[in-house]
Parts: structure tokens; sequence; C-alpha cells
């Protein structure tokens, strides 16, 4: 009796475990980014949310190009270089404060304190910094989604990229569980020393990218010139049906983002210093990890649309549950109400991430031709793009009007008054999100009517 063939080869395994561990890293900071950004370099909530705002982007709008480029050299050499650049980026995060010359310590007896950047000319170094991360990243975000698309077919596709989902979420559980007790144990000198956690978890991936993969799918095509590249990424954009999803979708990832652009300064502001942020964003991967595998084979036979447009119609409900702590009087099952309701949302959230997110991907593998996967998924990820550049641009003006900075104000009342209308913030994101998906039920029926008007033209042609 001959042995069945495993499903998976290998290299979509090392794939999928190189692409956890680069989860881990970039969680593991961008939960606290703003944070990061305020508490330690002393920028405004407006400045931390826009340079916050366009280094996702950035990295979310490289792809297409980088993604191409890995066509063109190769998988394995591409990641080689992405896990280098992400090593170096992120031990520049861990460096930059602390090695300045004891800039921004002081001396409280025998306790020395990190007080931030705050009037130093050095905290514009995170700009190279984030440069060398937005490089490193983007070519992550093509390549092992490519790598997923080229190592599975029709028939083990969707739960191939359901796979590649969990393990993101995995990822991203993990980086997310260090944050809370740092925070505790070293306050805000801890958000520096998470840095080197992430440098091990890029560090680890580089290894295990150099030693074990191999794969005879996503060879280099040195016939891949710039200009193809170029002019491959200006026939996507003119390809109305994926620009107009990329920017509907967007609609969901502008709330998803507000985990990270928003929650940890309202959450902080109105429930405490003692909040557990890291902690409440595990709440997303965990239950996106739960479900996602299920979800995914129990609407299998359905479309990818279909499934997209289930958890489009689900996201604005969680904006609304996120908004409304403030209706409760007091603490539910020990949790300050606003804590209560932020996770409850958070589910909510994660549902709609688990229906959208992977069906989202295998539409846009659907697409791309043999030898164009990485340009293709890379494209894909233009809705983080758009979605990072407007959701963290709007976090930052939202926080400074309607939840601002308590430093900012000489009595906690005078706060108070200020923030009186916090909720607000989430009303914002509820009213994109019900946008985005009437826009999409509406793309639905319109892709399927365009695809029964080209089945039938093709019909047609044949008789003839």
């Amino acid at each position: 009796m001959k042995e069945k063939k495993p499903k998976f080869s290998r290299a979509f395994w090392v794939a999928n475990v190189a692409e956890m561990f680069e989860r881990a890293a970039y969680y593991g900071v961008f939960v606290v980014i703003t944070l990061y950004l305020s508490n330690i370099l002393g920028f405004s909530d407006i400045e931390a949310g826009i340079i916050s705002g366009l280094y996702a982007s950035l990295l979310y709008f490289l792809p297409p190009f980088t993604g191409a480029y890995a066509d063109r050299i190769g998988f394995r050499k591409s990641m080689l270089l992405a896990f280098s650049l992400l090593t170096v980026g992120y031990a520049g995060l861990a460096l930059l404060p602390t090695g300045l010359e004891n800039a921004g310590l002081v001396s409280y007896g025998e306790k020395t304190v990190f007080t931030g950047l705050v009037d130093s000319p050095y905290r514009y170094g995170i700009v190279p910094i984030l440069i060398v991360l937005m490089v490193g990243g983007s070519f992550i975000k093509g390549i092992i989604s490519g790598s997923v698309a080229k190592e599975t077919d029709e028939s083990n596709r969707a739960r191939g990229f359901a796979i590649f989902y969990a393990m993101i979420n995995i990822g991203s559980f993990s980086g997310k569980f260090l944050v809370d007790p740092l925070r505790r144990s070293l306050g805000d000198t801890g958000l520096i020393y998470l840095n080197w956690f992430s440098v091990a978890m890029t560090a680890v991936a580089l290894v295990a990218i150099y030693i074990f993969y191999r794969s005879d799918k996503a060879q280099p095509d040195p016939t891949k010139t710039v200009g193809h590249i170029f002019r491959s990424f200006g026939k996507l954009c003119c390809n109305g049906r994926l620009v107009a999803l990329i920017l509907i979708v967007s609609g969901f990832w502008i709330v998803y983002y507000q985990l990270y652009a928003t929650m940890p300064k309202y959450v902080i502001r109105l429930a405490g210093e003692a909040s557990t942020i890291g902690w409440y964003t595990m709440l997303n991967p965990l239950v996106v990890i739960l479900t996602v595998n299920g979800l995914t084979k129990l609407l299998s036979k359905r479309s990818a649309l279909f499934s997209m447009m289930l958890g489009m119609c689900i996201i604005p409900l969680s904006a609304l549950i996120m908004s409304s702590g403030h209706l409760l009087s007091g603490s539910v099952l020990g949790l300050h109400p606003v804590v209560f309701m932020m996770l409850c949302g958070i589910v909510v959230q994660a549902l709609a991430e688990a229906l959208i997110s992977p069906r989202y991907l295998e539409y846009f593998s659907l697409q791309s031709p043999k030898g164009e996967e990485g340009l293709y998924l890379g494209f894909a990820q233009l809705e983080s793009f758009v979605s990072t550049l407007v959701g963290f641009a709007m976090s930052g003006w939202l926080l400074d009007k309607y939840c601002p900075d308590p430093s900012r104000f000489a009595t906690h009342e005078e706060w108070l008054a200020a923030s009186a209308n916090a909720h607000y913030i989430w009303y914002y994101f509820a009213a994109i999100a019900a946008v985005a998906a009437i826009a999409l039920v509406i793309y639905q029926r319109v892709v399927k009517r365009l695809d029964e008007r080209e089945m039938q033209n093709s019909k047609c042609k044949i008789q003839n």
C-alpha cells in the first residue's frame, strides 16, 4: 500500500512558520507603537498618529513592487533579505533611546527613570529605522502569501490560506503576550526592551529560512525586468474590479487597526494605567485561531465574496460595541466597563476578520497569472495601505479632540470635561464600516452580473 503524499509541501510549512515568527515580532512592537512614539520619543497624539500611519501605510504600499522583485530573484533570497532587514530595524528601535548618552534619563534618589526624548533631536532617528523595517516588512507581505499560492492548488488552496492566517494569529498572540509584563515591571522603559524580543523572533526566522526553505515552485525569473514590474503594476491599477475591492475592504481594516492606533491610549486614559492593553489585543488572534479553520470549512462551498460579505456586515457592530462602555454604571466581571465592552467588540471584530481575510487573499490568488503570485498578493496588501494611512491619521485627530492626553490639563476635572464624549470616536469608525459593508453587497451583485454576462458571451463565441 502506497503512502499518501502530504497535502502541503515542506516549503509551505517553513514559510508559514517564518510568518508566525515575523508576526510575533511585528505585533509585539506594533501594539504599543503609538505609546512608544509618545511616551518614549515625546511625539504628540497627532504626530504619533501621522508617523505610525505613514510607516504602516508605506509598509503596505511597497509589497506590489517588492513582491514583483521577489518573483524576479526568487522567494528564498527575498526572505533572507527581508528577515535580515527586520532584525537590524528592530535592533535600531531598541538602541535608539538607550544609546544616546543617557538622553531622557532622570535620577530620583537611587532610581533612574526614562522620561523620553521629548526635547531631543535624536528622536528623529526613528525615521531611517522605520524605513529599514518598512522595506523588510514589505517583502514579507507578498512573499509568504505568494508561497502559499505557489505551494497549493485548487483542491487545498482555501485550507492553505486558512492555515496561513491561523499562523499569523498564533504569532500575533504570542507577540502581544510580553507587552503588559514588561510595562508592569519596567514601566515605559519596557517599551524599549520589547524590541529585543522582536530581534530574536526575526533572527530565528532568518536561520529557519536559510537552513530549511527550498522550493521548486518559487525559483527566480530573471526575465522580469524593472520595466516589466511597473507595466504589470500599471495593468493591475487599471483592473477596476480589484481596485474597487481593495477600497471597499479598506473599510474593515480602518476599524481593525484601531486596536493599535486608538485602543491603547483610549483604554489607558479612561480605565487607568493598570489596563493590560497587550493582553486585551491578544483576544483578537485567539478568537481568529479558534474559528478561522471552522468558518472556512463551513463556507468552503460558498464563494470568497460571500464569506467576505458576511464579515463586512458584522464589523460596524463591533465599533458600536466598543463605544458603549459609558452606558454601564459599574464594573462587569471585575473589569472596568470601558474594558469589558472593548473586549466584547474585539471578539465580534475577530469573527469578522476570520470570515474576511483568508478568503480575500484566496480571491486575489485566483486572479493572479502563474509566475506573478508575488505581484498580485503584494497588490492585495494595498487595502492596508489605505486603511492605515486613513485610520491612524483619524485616530490621532479623534483622540486629540475627544480623549486628549490628561497631562495637557491642569486638573483632573478639566480633563473629565474634555473627554466626556470620548465614545464618539467609535461612531466615526462604525459609520465607515457600515458604508463599506453596503458597498461590498453592491459589489458582489455587480460582479455576479458581469461574470454571467462574460459567460454568455463566451458561449456565443463557441457556438458561432
